[in-house]
């Protein structure tokens, strides 16, 4: 059974060090941090998925070349600047980011991954880096620090761990996240760092990984653009003890039920807190002939523009729902759909039945707001999560660069 751990964070899976510190990429404001470490004590496996933007920053670059080597140590991360379209500068800077890392920590630069966010088109300061990196303090209770060193526009920092037993064994799994613009489904303008004290095999933590992000990172949206800088890292040091976790064992399933906990949770908490949100969207689409299509659709809906914004209008105009259905592509048979607003029945049959409008405007005023569409052709389903679309938004988003 999988517990959650209350005010957990990165470094509640044992040995995990963290820690974070300003060095002037970002305006200075009090609290503000924007270098951090993440540190596994001892070589740990390692499996990431990153962005499919054919534009890429070097530090995304870097990190997957690394992780060819199947094992790391730990990742150096900064926000305010994305080290992204500045050319072959981009490949020098993160390369030396890791290998200042990696000297604070006493690890070989291989050992590093590298990553980072914030403005693109700008080059990564690397004087204020070098003179700060070695101010950050890495401890066992320093995750918090962590989460918020890789805050952009992020109201607040986003932390979570849980735990489980697996072979007798007490399990920790610990995430740290960041991301509240720019997101698109197959990643987004984010960062997620997750650390494990389980033994895993490096084959079966990738497959487990990428399967994971399937099912949360690739279903969510704020504003329908695909950033250059997403990354998804997870560490396993195997400090929990026993034989490691391999594809088809008895304790795989519970791993990826718990790998796939903690991320669907900390995707959600990025789209709760997308740039200018009040609602969070649900959209549950079941009843498909296939995944794929389930996923498709719900992801169409999560990611339209006027049915975002008429969630934040609280305006139960099922119309539009069926629209972005509809331009999904997917199979169906309109006569079949069925259509529920906060689990009130408004279509049957792909037609308008009578009901209680001004419950349904009411329903939609608090902060979740769940879509259920059921095809009624086939066995699958498939969530999406998104936000309404604001005013706030649009005001931020305007003079982001100035």
């Amino acid at each position: 059974m999988i517990e959650l751990i209350q005010d957990g964070s990165v470094t509640s899976a044992s040995g995990f060090l963290a820690g974070g510190t300003y060095a002037g990429l970002k305006t200075q404001e009090e609290g503000v941090l924007d270098l951090g470490i993440l540190v596994s004590e001892r070589t740990a496996a390692l499996a990431a998925t990153f962005s499919t933007n054919r534009i890429l920053s070097p530090s995304v670059t870097v990190s997957r070349q690394r992780l060819a080597n199947g094992s790391a140590r730990g990742v150096v991360a900064n926000s305010g600047c994305a080290n992204c379209s500045v050319g072959t500068q981009g490949r020098t800077d993160a390369e030396e980011m890791a290998l200042l890392a990696a000297g604070h920590v006493g690890v070989s630069a291989e050992e590093m991954l590298v990553a980072s966010t914030g403005m693109i088109g700008v080059e990564l300061p690397m004087a204020l880096i070098r003179q700060h990196i070695g101010n950050i303090e890495l401890s066992a209770d320093g995750g918090e620090r962590f989460a918020r060193s890789i805050m952009t526009t992020d109201s607040r920092p986003k932390s979570m761990a849980i735990s489980l037993d697996i072979d007798d064994r007490k399990v920790t799994l610990g995430g740290a996240a960041k991301g509240v613009g720019m997101i698109h489904p197959n990643m987004a303008t984010m960062l997620c760092f997750i650390s494990t004290d389980a033994a895993v095999e490096q084959g079966f933590l990738q497959s487990a990984l990428s399967e994971a992000v399937d099912l949360s990172f690739n279903m969510i949206d704020v504003d329908g653009d695909q950033s250059t800088n997403d990354t998804v890292v997870v560490l396993a040091n195997g400090a929990a003890g026993g034989p490691a976790i391999e594809r088809g064992s008895d304790s795989a399933a519970a791993f990826q039920e718990a790998l796939t906990y903690i991320c669907i949770a900390l995707a959600k908490d990025l789209v709760r807190d997308g740039e200018g949100a009040q609602r969070l969207i649900e959209v549950v689409v079941s009843g498909a002939k296939t995944v794929g299509d389930s996923r498709k659709a719900a992801r169409e809906i999560a990611s339209s523009l006027l049915v975002k914004a008429a969630v934040h209008g609280r305006d139960p105009n099922w119309g539009r729902i069926m629209m972005a259905l509809g331009k999904s592509g997917i199979d169906l048979d309109e006569s079949k759909i069925d259509l529920f607003i906060n689990d009130i029945q408004i279509v049957h049959e792909g037609l308008a039945i009578p009901f209680f409008k001004d419950a349904v405007i009411s329903g939609m005023g608090g902060t979740d707001v769940k879509f259920g569409i059921e095809l009624n052709i086939g066995e699958a389903t498939a969530t999406a999560w998104g936000c309404d679309l604001t005013e706030e938004y649009v005001t931020f988003n305007s003079a982001y660069s100035t």
